[in-house]
């Protein structure tokens, strides 16, 4: 009696799909728009709290597992953000996640909800700076303002360091910085101050591995999903890259 082979699995069913791509170049017809999205995040993130350079066949990788060639998505959401259901765009297009400090001023201007839906560029651009977003550590720090010049303060009965800072526009911590040695207010005591505001800053990254894009990308939504990225990227550091136009 012969023995039945086991029912493939629906990841083993997914490399059958992707195994010749390195032979089809519809499978790399992203590649230049990709490289170029990674190269302007690069440069835009460049020193900001130790970024290290992102991988763009990472990003390609992605591509490959959010879609793929023969998806229907392909030459409109090739990363999926934006589709139904995902908070992904809102998030990041919010700037109340950090977003803002992700996105360049130009493309703060240009990404809009229905350019991520619609344009591939913009939601290839859209994704990285989703996944970018998600691998900020953030915290709210004082920041000084541009005007760096130095100010006075005189006390007045009442007046307490957060009182002050909310008049001057300043920050309590700033505030203190530049007088170390007036811990207890007395009214007609003059103070130093700076122009600064609470802000939101990037305090470091995590590292961008393939299990926390699945965790923080995909949210595990796919338990597959770090698989599928380890499997793809091998195949695509196997391949060649398209030539672009520098």
């Amino acid at each position: 009696m012969a023995v039945q082979a086991s029912p493939k699995t629906g990841f083993e069913k997914w490399q059958e799909g992707i195994n010749g791509a390195l032979d089809d170049a519809r499978w790399s017809s992203w590649d230049c728009e990709i490289q170029m999205a990674v190269n302007e995040y690069n440069r835009h993130l460049s020193g900001v709290a130790g970024y290290t350079s992102l991988d763009w066949q990472l990003i390609k990788a992605m591509v490959w597992v959010e879609t793929g060639a023969e998806n229907s998505q392909w030459m409109t959401k090739p990363m999926q953000i934006g589709v139904v259901g995902d908070p992904g765009m809102s998030s990041l297009l919010s700037g109340n996640e950090g977003g803002d400090l992700i996105l360049s001023t130009e493309w703060k201007a240009r990404l809009t909800p229905i350019t991520v839906r619609t344009n591939p560029a913009h939601n290839i651009r859209a994704g990285i700076g989703y996944l970018l977003m998600k691998a900020g550590n953030y915290e709210y720090r004082s920041v000084p303002n541009a005007d760096a010049r130095v100010y006075q303060v005189t006390v007045k009965p009442g007046d307490s360091f957060d009182k002050i800072a909310r008049s001057q526009g300043i920050t309590v911590e700033i505030l203190k910085q530049l007088n170390p040695g007036s811990m207890v207010l007395r009214p007609g005591q003059v103070l130093k101050y700076q122009k600064a505001s609470m802000q939101r800053v990037i305090t470091n990254w995590r590292n961008l591995s393939t299990n926390m894009v699945a965790q923080r990308y995909n949210g595990g939504g796919d338990p597959n999903y770090a698989k599928k990225l380890d499997y793809a990227l091998s195949l695509i550091r196997k391949g060649k890259a398209a030539v672009c136009i520098k």
